[in-house]
């Protein structure tokens, strides 16, 4: 049986001035085969030769073999760079002479060209290899790390109401919880982070912040630099809203509060009238 989307190894059953057709040696249809075109020939192959292949669909939609290695085969997931963009959607570089069709529906948000997405490749209703960035299903639940485990991933997909969904090493599933998103994540961006749970069914959640007594003294030099733009005040202490400072600083209130508790009792900062202001060196 001739897969598509797969490696696979066939037979030359017939030569012919453009190429070569391939037929399954292990299958009981002899009559189902696909073409190899001449410029993918290997030098020497004859009938009864055996070739790798990779079969897809070209561009008029008929079943054609290649003996080029695709970045990603049916069921697998890759990083792939956005070549073109279109009406009709996007097109992915994935290693072989026709781009891989992401259609808009199957993007987890609008990509441009030149994007790297995180991508796996799946068969369309019209049996037709195509791309999606919803590649949830796909990641798998036994990764090797534990808590405190140090790891790199990609982001994939967000939520309003659990955080932002990581692919670990590309292939783990992970979270980001809403209380530890700081500054200005989108899909497809590289996160670096540290695993602070092994959920039941395996996921992991994840903080992309260092451990608290660690991350204080980033915040503490990231204050007195905010505090420099605003000309030596700040508007606004730990008492404003989570929303304010977050937005301001990129902190949780938690962590704005303890950065702020040391300033003050190292006198770097006084708190006046609602506001926080910078001390004047001796």
């Amino acid at each position: 049986m001739l897969r598509v989307g797969e490696m696979q190894e066939l037979e030359i059953v017939k030569t012919v001035e453009f190429g070569v057709y391939l037929i399954d040696p292990s299958g009981n249809d002899m009559e189902e085969r696909v073409l190899l075109p001449g410029k993918q020939v290997p030098e020497g192959a004859e009938c009864k030769s055996h070739i790798e292949v990779f079969l897809y669909k070209d561009s008029k939609d008929r079943l054609i073999a290649t003996t080029n290695t695709p970045k990603l085969t049916l069921g697998q997931m890759a990083v792939l760079r956005v070549s073109q963009v279109n009406k009709m959607g996007a097109f992915l570089d994935w290693g072989l002479e026709k781009d891989l069709f992401l259609p808009f529906r199957q993007q987890t948000r609008k990509v441009e060209e030149g994007d790297e997405v995180l991508v796996a490749l799946y068969l369309d209703k019209s049996a037709r290899l195509a791309a999606t960035m919803n590649v949830y299903r796909y990641l798998k639940t036994d990764s090797p790390y534990s808590v405190g485990d140090e790891v790199d991933g990609i982001l994939y997909e967000d939520s309003d109401n659990f955080g932002m969904f990581v692919a670990v090493d590309e292939i783990y599933s992970a979270i980001i919880p809403m209380n530890e998103l700081f500054g200005n994540l989108r899909i497809g961006d590289r996160i670096h982070g540290r695993v602070t749970k092994i959920r039941e069914d395996g996921k992991m959640n994840l903080s992309i912040r260092e451990k608290s007594y660690v991350q204080m003294y980033p915040d503490m030099e990231k204050i007195l630099t905010l505090l420099d733009s605003y000309q030596g005040v700040l508007p606004f202490t730990e008492k404003a809203s989570p929303e304010v400072i977050n937005r301001e600083t990129g902190m949780s209130k938690n962590e704005f509060k303890r950065a702020i508790g040391h300033l003050y009792k190292e006198k770097k900062i006084v708190i006046i009238d609602g506001r926080i202001k910078k001390a004047e060196e001796d």
